[in-house]
């Protein structure tokens, strides 16, 4: 696979997909001190750049194979882009989906299939849901889409950061792309290394399933032993062998992204910019820090690769943001069943910013205490230690529930 193949692939779906914009971000470039541009693959036909990996596989088909249909298994985005290229191609299609795909995707994948696509929900992750989408591909002779580990949809993926390039008039002084398989990262690794092999590319993966820093540590793809779901469009246990090989050849940089910096970011796109981003449309920009080196005011593009994000999530993602910042804190407190209780530990424990989010007995009985469960959301960070000093010296016995318990996962 060659920066040709990009061509090319650009070739076969100009006027089918239009260009995604490229925006410089004033937030970000003072944030960072740096010249921050977007490339808005949310404002694609299916709000994801997953759609050009898909048509330029699609497209190539002998019709034979266009008859037979095609199938692929998908987090949300791969799925909307297989439907999307069946629905313009005029070719069937079945989509794997986990049980873990938001319903905004999934309702996605039937509006731009229509006709065109069956889904079948199946699994509890991506792995499973692929593992069934093969199985299906060789028990029916219908051909496999990958969602990343073809150099067909590499080449398509490629053509993402070509555009930035030509929209930006000059090469970037870096480039940040999400990591999740590696379609994306190989696309542009491919590219630019023959066009701009100058620009460091800089790849970065959710913390709870960075699989590519974990094959290029191991020297070949390796699977996860465990994968955090939240990032949904990049939590991918293995990545493939195709986008290792591209990525092994001359191993970019990689950063692994904590999920709380991810959704304190998509926070920020949504109030301060006015972008709807998914949890790995916000990697690239979330990437961005002290801890890349990129000298002051360089120009650096981020792939903003999608926007398909489901509005009942935000709720978690509030509290995840909040956490991540070191402004909500839960605390079990046992206190005497008696009047008076609950207002004597706010008098005695809250701040004037801080306040009660959650309070929840954990257990009711007739004793003379009682242990709740307390969540306090910190008008500062700074506010943390005064109010743990405020609650040694309180009477009632309180203990501290660290985001690195068990029961904190029941809570995010």
């Amino acid at each position: 696979m060659s920066a040709a193949d990009v061509a090319a692939a650009a070739q076969r779906f100009a006027g089918v997909l239009p260009p995604s914009p490229l925006q410089r971000n004033e937030r970000l470039s003072q944030r960072h001190d740096l010249d921050v541009w977007l490339k808005r693959e949310d404002l694609n036909a299916v709000r994801s750049y997953k759609s050009r990996g898909a048509y330029n596989l699609i497209s190539t088909l002998p019709a034979e194979q266009r008859e037979r249909g095609v199938v692929c298994a998908s987090a949300g985005n791969h799925g909307q882009g297989v439907a999307f290229a069946c629905a313009s191609l005029g070719v069937q299609a079945r989509v794997y989906l986990p049980r873990t795909t938001p319903r905004q995707k999934r309702d996605r994948v039937a509006a731009l299939g229509g006709r065109h696509v069956r889904i079948v929900v199946e699994g509890e992750t991506y792995d499973e849901a692929a593992a069934a989408a093969r199985e299906h591909a060789a028990s029916t002779g219908t051909t496999l889409i990958p969602a990343f580990d073809d150099p067909r949809t590499i080449a398509g993926q490629g053509t993402v950061v070509k555009e930035a390039v030509e929209q930006l008039g000059r090469a970037p002084d870096a480039v940040v792309v999400p990591v999740g398989g590696g379609g994306l990262l190989a696309g542009t690794l491919t590219w630019l290394r023959e066009h701009h092999p100058g620009v460091p590319v800089i790849g970065a993966e959710p913390a709870g399933a960075a699989s590519m820093a974990l094959a290029l540590e191991r020297g070949g793809p390796t699977p996860l032993e465990h994968v955090d779901p939240f990032v949904d469009g990049a939590a991918v246990r293995l990545v493939g062998r195709h986008t290792y090989a591209v990525a092994a050849a001359a191993p970019p940089r990689l950063v692994a992204v904590p999920e709380g910096r991810i959704c304190v970011e998509m926070l920020d796109l949504y109030q301060s910019d006015g972008i709807i981003s998914e949890p790995a449309g916000a990697l690239s920009s979330a990437a961005l820090g002290p801890e890349l080196g990129l000298a002051p005011g360089a120009t650096v593009v981020c792939i903003l690769s999608g926007g398909n994000n489901d509005v009942s999530r935000y709720a978690e993602i509030v509290e995840r943001a909040l956490v991540f910042q070191g402004r909500k804190h839960y605390f079990l407190v046992e206190f005497p069943q008696e009047p008076g209780a609950l207002r004597r530990f706010l008098d005695d424990v809250l701040g004037q910013d801080d306040d009660i989010t959650l309070f929840e007995y954990v257990k009711r009985n007739n004793r003379e205490t009682g242990p709740a469960l307390v969540g306090i959301e910190l008008g500062s960070p700074d506010n943390l230690e005064p109010m743990l000093k405020r609650m040694d010296a309180a009477p009632h016995r309180i203990e501290r529930v660290p985001p690195d318990s068990p029961l904190f996962t029941f809570l995010v």
